[in-house]
């Protein structure tokens, strides 16, 4: 999956500054490569690579963005996106709680009262989620897991079949953990059958870009930007994100989200996908973990992009992007230009000029939304109730295009 804007023929603003981004923490190797899953331990630790992929498909690459490694626990926010996607939130919701755990990933984190774990992002979570999935084997629900990940990253993606192993052989805690979940109901197949799934998705192999795609995917309301497929559904894509900016650096989390504000979800085996909303998803991938299991420089390269760059999620311009292109009134007849997104506050802003150009004489309102790309509830629902207001006093709306 190679984009036209990787070519070197010419500055790319965006990859150009990754690899800056890249080559200023490469020299950083602190942490230490998990060794708990002894396959892991065997691994290139100073392999580094990052990449970009917007909602529009384009695609930036820095450093070693082509390295393969197993996905781990980056798989979990797409698992259980499958899971919403296929049974609702309330089902799922059921069995795995959202809460933040404020625990280590592989800590007995299980509610008090209804014995759930407590959200899909720690490892009782995940195994939970995983066993939600359909099939009546645990290879049937491998492999429409490995589908579906395969369909958010836009290219079929293979097993590690020595980490599976590995993982496999070295994995009673995480049994113990399915143990647990299953005494307390949350659990609905047995022990052996859910573990096996859930190593096997750990296993499955990834690159940064992979990565990236994923979260642009996430990004993309539940539509992949390379393949336009729709992968999930959008309301599985942001109940997904939500639970990844509060839990999906573990323990982490918290701090994560005040200085980097990104969306995200690490993994042991040193990927990180963080997504901004609506813009794009980044894939960082770097083997060396700090003390929570996160990968040391993904982690710098994700908060010097964030500070540089105000990514931040919560950062926001002086003044709210307007969707008005123009506003003119010629006689009784004001014309209206809309384009972008509809939402809560443009349909403010457009309904005030409405009224405006009643009070001021206009008895014919036209808005042109044929450049609209997205509409809000609530944006259309204030539109609604205003027109309706307007139109029992003898005002004409009038409405191309389709604000639905």
């Amino acid at each position: 999956m190679t984009a036209a804007n990787d070519s070197t023929d010419h500055p790319d603003p965006i990859r150009d500054p990754l690899a800056e981004v890249v080559a200023r923490h490469r020299q950083n190797t602190s942490g230490d490569v998990a060794t708990y899953i002894p396959e892991r331990a065997t691994v290139d630790a100073d392999g580094f690579g990052a990449a970009l992929v917007s909602v529009h498909g384009k695609v930036h690459r820095a450093g070693d963005a082509d390295r393969p490694f197993t996905i781990q626990s980056v798989s979990k926010p797409f698992v259980y996106a499958m899971a919403v996607s296929e049974l609702g939130l309330e089902e799922v919701h059921r069995h795995v709680g959202v809460e933040p755990s404020g625990e280590p990933f592989n800590a007995i984190s299980l509610d008090p009262d209804t014995g759930r774990p407590d959200n899909p992002l720690i490892n009782a979570g995940a195994i939970v989620t995983s066993a939600l999935v359909d099939g009546s084997t645990a290879n049937e629900r491998f492999e429409r897991v490995r589908t579906f990940l395969s369909a958010c990253a836009g290219r079929e993606l293979d097993l590690d079949v020595e980490v599976f192993a590995s993982e496999s052989a070295n994995g009673d805690r995480n049994r113990a953990l399915a143990h647990l979940a299953r005494s307390s109901g949350a659990l609905r197949r047995s022990v052996d059958d859910a573990t096996e799934v859930y190593f096997r998705q750990c296993s499955v192999i990834v690159t940064t870009e992979d990565l990236a795609v994923m979260g642009a995917t996430l990004a993309n309301s539940g539509v992949n930007p390379l393949t336009k497929r729709q992968v999930m559904s959008e309301r599985a894509a942001t109940i997904t994100l939500s639970i990844m900016a509060t839990c999906g650096m573990y323990d982490h989390s918290g701090e994560w989200m005040a200085r980097v504000g990104l969306p995200a979800k690490s993994g042991v085996g040193g990927g990180i996908v963080a997504v901004q909303p609506a813009q794009f998803g980044i894939g960082v991938h770097s083997p060396r973990l700090d003390s929570w299991g996160n990968s040391v420089r993904g982690s710098a390269v994700l908060q010097s992009l964030s500070q540089d760059f105000d990514l931040h999620l919560f950062d926001h311009p002086n003044e709210p992007r307007s969707p008005i292109v123009s506003w003119e009134t010629d006689g009784g007849v004001t014309v209206g230009v809309l384009r972008g997104e509809f939402d809560l506050i443009s349909a403010e802003a457009v309904i005030e000029l409405m009224l405006e150009a009643v009070a001021g004489g206009s008895r014919t309102i036209r808005l042109d939304v044929t450049g609209v790309t997205r509409s809000r509830t609530g944006a259309r629902h204030l539109f609604q109730v205003i027109s309706r207001h307007l139109e029992a006093r003898d005002i004409d709306i009038v409405v191309e295009g389709n604000l639905d």
